[in-house]
């Protein structure tokens, strides 16, 4: 008898630990914000590995937004039997119960303490959690009423996120290529403030994703989606917009740096977005080197343009308001003014290469 019941007990043993590390599943919750992330089931951990629910989708971006020298792991997930209805300029229709998110996390460094590296690009859907420290995961979630952002701050046991809405500041320190440090304070936005970069729309005022338009996507990832079914309305490869990658060194200098102020300050300045009028247009809509800015006179001048002249003077970046704003990290000159604390070395080398290139001069007589 007491044999019998010692096998019971085994196997409601094993039941129950089969149970525990059954993969969850995609939850939608349309009205109410729940508290820890792994309520929505998208993103699970399972022992070391931070791994994607069943359904949930990693997409990258041929250039990404620059944040602090994170990494991101970007997921998104369609309620079953829906699909994105294709755009060739804006964000990708999504259904109503779509939820996208973004993992921020660094390369761990062997001294610890807060100590992080720039990680290498993700390759796969999963994250080793011994080689990297997740910082946040922030949730964008199509409810019937639009998109709501849901920033989540994971602990230091990278076990669970919890909902943050008031935002965060993680202090960090950079571990550079050479071995010298940088501390830097790593700033979770609170919700309101991702108004500020995802409101594309100044009248409008709604929420959008940014990456998920066409030209910011490889075509290989378009291709497999709409075979997938979870994009109709794609057109022929040869009639889709494209960017670059900014880093990709054989492309022309001007394609490259344009890519590189489209996904970084194109969603503010742009014709109808927060920064209209700057009048500065950096998204894939400008035309004329006016609207991108070269010999153009700030509308109103101050702190933020470090006492030069135009946005951009050809052949000379030190003159440029467009680069000096870009190289600060002074909270009332730096652009763009959130998601960094840090200035995106490589990146500023690259557009301080490309103005360096410009042929002309600007007049003192058009200020």
């Amino acid at each position: 008898m007491k044999s019998w019941i010692l096998r019971f007990l085994c196997i409601v043993t094993l039941l129950s630990l089969f149970g525990c590390h059954r993969a969850p599943s995609p939850q939608f919750h349309a009205q109410d914000n729940p508290e820890l992330l792994s309520e929505w089931g998208i993103l699970h951990v399972d022992g070391g590995t931070l791994r994607l629910a069943e359904g949930v989708q990693a997409y990258r971006l041929s250039t990404p937004l620059f944040s602090d020298y994170a990494q991101k792991l970007r997921t998104v997930w369609l309620p079953a039997g829906q699909s994105a209805q294709y755009s060739p300029s804006s964000a990708f229709e999504l259904p109503v119960g779509t939820v996208i998110s973004k993992t921020f996390f660094y390369r761990r460094d062997a001294s610890q303490g807060g100590r992080v590296q720039e990680a290498p690009a993700p390759s796969a859907a999963t994250l080793d959690l011994r080689a990297v420290r997740l910082i946040e995961t922030r949730l964008l979630v199509r409810r019937q009423g639009g998109w709501v952002a849901l920033p989540y701050v994971w602990n230091e046991a990278q076990t669970e996120a919890r909902l943050t809405r008031a935002g965060a500041t993680v202090e960090l320190i950079r571990v550079k290529a050479d071995g010298a440090e940088a501390p830097f304070p790593y700033l979770v936005p609170d919700s309101n403030q991702c108004a500020g970069c995802h409101a594309p729309n100044i009248k409008a005022g709604a929420l959008q994703p940014i990456g998920l338009k066409a030209r910011h996507l490889p075509v290989e990832q378009l291709e497999a989606w709409s075979t997938a079914g979870v994009l109709r309305g794609l057109p022929a490869v040869t009639a889709l917009p494209r960017t670059v990658d900014w880093s990709d060194e054989p492309i022309e200098l001007e394609v490259r740096a344009r890519a590189y102020l489209d996904i970084n300050c194109g969603h503010c300045h742009n014709r109808s977005g927060p920064a209209d009028t700057s009048g500065l247009v950096l998204d894939a809509s400008a035309t004329t080197d006016v609207a991108m800015g070269v010999c153009k006179p700030p509308v109103a001048a101050g702190q933020g343009t470090g006492n030069r002249r135009f946005g951009i003077v050809p052949g000379r970046p030190d003159e440029s308001i467009l680069l000096y704003r870009m190289e600060s990290t002074d909270p009332g000159a730096m652009m763009p003014e959130l998601g960094r604390s840090l200035a995106h070395d490589e990146g500023n080398a690259l557009v301080r290469r490309w103005i360096s290139a410009m042929p002309g001069t600007c007049s003192v007589s058009a200020t």
